[in-house]
């Protein structure tokens, strides 16, 4: 199915009732899997004409496979030694055997919900490991924990953990992050993508979504086919060659698009033949803000974040610096790029075919 995107999936399956849970350390294997309970779920309205046909039984257990960078053979040392289930971080780490930096990894992709951590609260910990681990795993240390004082740390709110659910999975079973704008969309005419169907053939209108996947079919004559997806669902759009020619660097370079175009309906097959199209990435930077700061751009942190009683010191050997200080609307627009930047690459590319 390597024409269809991951989150494809995973939104069409939601939508037809099936019931998806995250990856987590006490439940996921390598490959996604199959668990019995499945919670009642509903179809969506778009495809309510099959409620009565499609039963499901089971809920869809998405594996390790998922998490960017995290391999098969710590995987396997993970389920091995998992026995009837961790109960801590420090267990896990003892008894998997696996380093700091693979736990941390772990946390990011958020991973360890059903010890009642998220992934701030489970970072903390995992970073507080002795990083002489070669010493605590010896049997003298085994029955001995230490402690960490409790820390208050704040909430992170949901659009950065989507944010980062997409850096980490490539999706995110939490919220889309067109929900989180869905208002601002409002205001500028933008509807939701789920309204096509109701619509009339021929009207005129402006809908938006994540870049899934852009075709061009070589008997096609240059005509482009894209599909993006919002929190309602996807709509198909057809960009021909003149239109393409004006507006190339949108549709191939943005993460979310806002699209304004002719409705086409044709016996229930939908689309969009667009006139005109928009990048609407920088509208999802606001989700970003700490999410920024989990991505490692060390290199860019006095750019990003430069701290008002550290600047003193670094005037000497820092002329961007003496500007920023000077200009805190340079540093403004500095941080806003950034973590415009840290969406666009957190978000998928979305999917060329020829």
């Amino acid at each position: 199915m390597a024409f269809y995107a991951p989150a494809q999936i995973v939104r069409d399956a939601r939508e037809h009732g099936v019931e998806l849970r995250p990856v987590d350390i006490n439940h996921s294997h390598w490959e996604t899997t199959l668990e019995p309970d499945a919670a009642r779920t509903e179809i969506a309205p778009q495809h309510r004409g099959m409620i009565g046909t499609v039963k499901n039984t089971h809920a869809v257990r998405l594996g390790f496979n998922r998490i960017k960078g995290f391999s098969e053979a710590d995987a396997e040392a993970l389920v091995h030694n998992r026995a009837r289930g961790y109960d801590s971080i420090r267990d896990l780490w003892l008894r998997s055997g696996l380093s700091r930096s693979v736990l941390e990894r772990l946390a990011e992709a958020d991973c360890f919900r059903s010890l009642g951590f998220d992934r701030r609260a489970a970072l903390w910990p995992t970073k507080a490991l002795d990083p002489l681990a070669d010493d605590e795993r010896l049997p003298l240390f085994a029955g001995t924990e230490t402690r960490e004082p409790d820390v208050d740390l704040p909430p992170m709110p949901l659009g950065e953990h989507v944010i980062i659910d997409y850096r980490a999975l490539s999706l995110s079973l939490k919220v889309h992050p067109l929900s989180f704008i869905r208002e601002r969309l409002a205001r500028a005419r933008y509807r939701r993508n789920v309204e096509l169907q109701t619509l009339q053939s021929g009207r005129h209108v402006q809908v938006s979504g994540l870049v899934l996947v852009r075709q061009r079919p070589g008997s096609a004559r240059g005509v482009i086919f894209a599909t993006i997806e919002d929190e309602s669902g996807v709509a198909n759009i057809i960009v021909w060659p003149k239109v393409f020619k004006r507006y190339r660097a949108v549709l191939l370079g943005s993460r979310c698009i806002g699209v304004r175009g002719k409705l086409q309906n044709e016996q229930g097959v939908i689309h969009i033949v667009v006139s005109h199209l928009e990048d609407l990435t920088p509208w999802l930077a606001a989700l970003s803000i700490e999410a920024a700061d989990m991505v490692t751009l060390a290199n860019a942190d006095e750019v990003r974040r430069p701290i008002p009683e550290r600047l003193p010191a670094m005037q000497a050997t820092s002329p961007l610096t003496r500007l920023l200080k000077d200009a805190p609307e340079i540093r403004q627009d500095l941080e806003r790029l950034t973590i415009t930047e840290t969406v666009k690459h957190a978000l998928p590319k979305g999917r060329n075919f020829h």
